[in-house]
């Protein structure tokens, strides 16, 4: 036997309409410009298009208050339910937001401490304080704080990180960037944070193979007994060394993420 007709109405296309977003069942109008799109990500791509440089502008989540449903076409102020066809507009609805999704696999999840919707699950995320944003809790604990990390625009691609689409990495400084711009840097031989230069891993498999190099690459005999001041971008020591082409050894912390300083002034 099938289900009521309310049931049909409210289950009715889910995951047939929507962008390449969202499956939702309505459009949304954006108050800004006073023009229908699919959802607020379509109307920024949308407007970041646009010649005229006073033209390009982001549409605010919380500003949107009407929406059209899908399949009546009937616009109405933002609610769950359609007020004339009664169809769900989205299994996942958050009145603050103003968002809808059937794909409920995501997990969706309102932070008010983020003052957003996230995905993966709420027992799967908790609310950092100090670096202001919802971290997996595999890092509850286990993470080097940076104030409001994840509200700036990740070094490499220079998308605004805190409501990206893309997954994100926390480094082991504390900052964040997209993984996949991670994954790309490290590819290229990219160890270093684009940001305070500390190494972006575990290195000490790499560092041992730089020993394993200084020790096969004997230095010409005039530059044997150099040696230069080094500060270690890892520890943030000062030290002199032994000059060498391949790479100078932090003497603290075993690092090769090092650059060469002038000396250090002598009272």
């Amino acid at each position: 036997m099938g289900g009521s007709s309310a049931d049909q109405r409210l289950d009715f296309g889910k995951m047939g309409y929507g962008c390449k977003h969202y499956r939702r069942r309505c459009l949304i109008r954006a108050p800004c410009c006073n023009e229908v799109f699919p959802c607020r990500h379509c109307h920024n791509e949308a407007m970041s298009m646009l010649k005229n440089p006073s033209d390009p502008h982001e549409l605010c989540r919380y500003d949107v208050q009407q929406v059209i449903c899908s399949v009546c076409d009937t616009e109405q102020p933002v609610a769950r339910i359609c007020s004339n066809c009664g169809v769900n507009m989205g299994e996942y609805f958050c009145e603050i937001c103003k968002f809808y999704d059937d794909d409920t696999a995501k997990g969706h999840f309102h932070c008010h401490d983020c003052g957003i919707c996230r995905v993966g699950g709420r027992d799967k995320f908790f609310h950092c304080q100090k670096c202001g944003s919802c971290y997996s809790v595999v890092l509850l604990g286990n993470h080097s704080c940076v104030e409001n990390s994840m509200r700036h625009h990740c070094p490499i691609c220079y998308e605004y990180l805190f409501d990206s689409l893309k997954d994100t990495s926390v480094l082991k400084c504390g900052h964040t960037m997209h993984l996949e711009c991670l994954i790309e840097m490290t590819e290229h031989a990219q160890f270093q944070c684009p940001i305070c230069s500390k190494s972006v891993m575990d290195m000490t498999k790499y560092w041992k193979k730089i020993d394993e190099e200084v020790q096969a690459t004997l230095m010409p005999e005039d530059y044997r007994c150099k040696k230069v001041w080094i500060l270690c971008n890892d520890c943030n020591d000062t030290t002199e060394v032994f000059f060498h082409i391949v790479g100078q050894k932090c003497s603290h912390c075993n690092s090769y993420n090092t650059r060469t300083i002038t000396p250090p002034a002598i009272p």
